[in-house]
């Protein structure tokens, strides 16, 4: 049997859920990481870990692009 809704794991944690909606997955973000991601729908499943791979090599992206605080 197919479910209608299952939970959304990427790097180790559960991060959401999808749920089947006309046209595809809706996402359903429960970490704040995948914030920009929730109420997205996708086409299929495998969509929506491309999309979650895609936000956290922009967010690491940026993470290291930010200059070192001074402690001085």
């Amino acid at each position: 049997m197919q479910s209608d809704r299952f939970s959304v794991e990427f790097d180790r944690r559960t991060v959401g859920i999808a749920v089947r909606v006309p046209g595809g997955f809706m996402f359903f973000a429960s970490n704040e990481d995948f914030e920009e991601v929730d109420g997205r729908v996708f086409p299929r499943a495998r969509a929506i870990e491309r999309q979650l791979k895609k936000v956290a090599r922009a967010r690491r992206r940026k993470v290291a692009a930010r200059p070192a605080l001074s402690t001085a």
